[in-house]
């Protein structure tokens, strides 16, 4: 009996192996772009831009929605990767336990796994191909101007490169500018994204939703960077922490966690430029002011443990400011969705 169950369990070797990848891939930071993914899309369906005039949940939409996530997935594990092998000094400060510093894994494995992952984010998205076009067929064969999604990620994967590659940018050593190459992907482009599962984006709808919340992250962003200066500067990275010192640079983020919020209840009230028989948000008008408001004072809050001691920001790697950004940013996805769906 245990000949047998020896015969069909994985080799001892090749489960270290999917071990050190999985730690390369960091899953548990999925579920923040996963959720702006399926919220954005959310959203979209319903908003009176959805193109289904009969608003069915079909088998097409919910297809269409998986196979978006699961590559929103696998180009944030992308990104993870790529990140960790141009952080390689930083990480020996910061991360030592990771594989790439210990070399569990070389820097050959790690670029295999990453090409591999860029590979899967990226070329299922032809497929997604909103209403009227049903079939995976149909999809396939549609018209270039209606695989908006591909271009999307397209842009989203250039963009991961631009932060962590020397040869085009390395933004992620360049100040404010690491900031913007982070909200720009993960905040806006996500967002429109997830929109354009379900509907096109050539409306103010999306973008004025993803600018929210990348608006935030572009402060937001930096709490992080005050528990990691110390290898940071081993890498040569001129984060708003070291550039400004931790103080200057909290009251210089702290905008960020109060003032995007306020364009929610803005934006659905006021008309929209392209159309203005209705809003350019056209969510729940009163539950989008109810977020907005709420985020605005928790971002309050949240600014209130920024400022009160901002050395001690470099003195913890998960602040309770941190952790703060992560829960606001989820609970802005999910009120989101909320507001589009009742």
């Amino acid at each position: 009996m245990n000949n047998e169950v020896d015969a069909v369990a994985p080799p001892p070797g090749l489960m270290r192996r999917l071990k050190l990848y999985n730690q390369l891939a960091r899953p548990f930071t999925l579920l923040p772009p996963l959720l702006g993914i399926v919220s954005g899309a959310v959203c979209a369906f319903g908003s009176v831009h959805n193109p289904d005039p009969a608003r069915a949940l079909t088998a097409s939409v919910l297809w269409t929605v998986a196979l978006g996530s699961l590559c929103a997935s696998f180009l944030n594990v992308a990104s993870n990767a790529v990140n960790q092998i141009y952080d390689l000094e930083i990480d020996r400060v910061n991360k030592p336990s990771r594989p790439l510093v210990t070399g569990a894994l070389s820097i050959a494995q790690a670029w295999g796994f990453t090409l591999f992952m860029y590979v899967l984010a990226l070329l299922p998205t032809w497929l997604v191909v909103v209403f009227p076009f049903a079939s995976w067929s149909e999809k396939l064969a549609a018209p270039l101007a209606w695989h908006e999604t591909f271009f999307i990620y397209f842009a989203g994967m250039i963009f991961t490169l631009v932060y962590s590659v020397p040869g085009l940018g390395r933004t992620k050593a360049r100040g404010m500018l690491a900031n913007l190459t982070i909200a720009v992907p993960r905040g806006c482009l996500l967002k429109v994204a997830g929109w354009a599962m379900v509907a096109r984006i050539g409306h103010w709808e999306p973008w004025f939703i993803g600018g929210v919340i990348a608006l935030f992250l572009i402060g937001a962003s930096s709490t992080k960077d005050f528990a990691d200066i110390e290898g940071d500067q081993a890498g040569g990275c001129k984060t708003l922490p070291i550039l400004h010192g931790p103080r200057k640079a909290a009251w210089i983020i702290a905008p960020f966690f109060i003032a995007p919020w306020l364009f929610l209840p803005l934006g659905a009230y006021w008309r929209d430029p392209q159309n203005p028989a209705h809003t350019i948000l056209t969510g729940n008008p009163l539950l989008l002011t109810i977020l907005g408001v709420g985020l605005t004072l928790w971002g309050c809050y949240t600014v209130w443990l920024l400022l009160r001691d901002p050395d001690a920001l470099t003195q913890t790697e998960n602040h309770p400011s941190w952790k703060h950004m992560y829960l606001m940013l989820m609970a802005a996805q999910i009120g989101l969705a909320v507001a589009y769906i009742f």
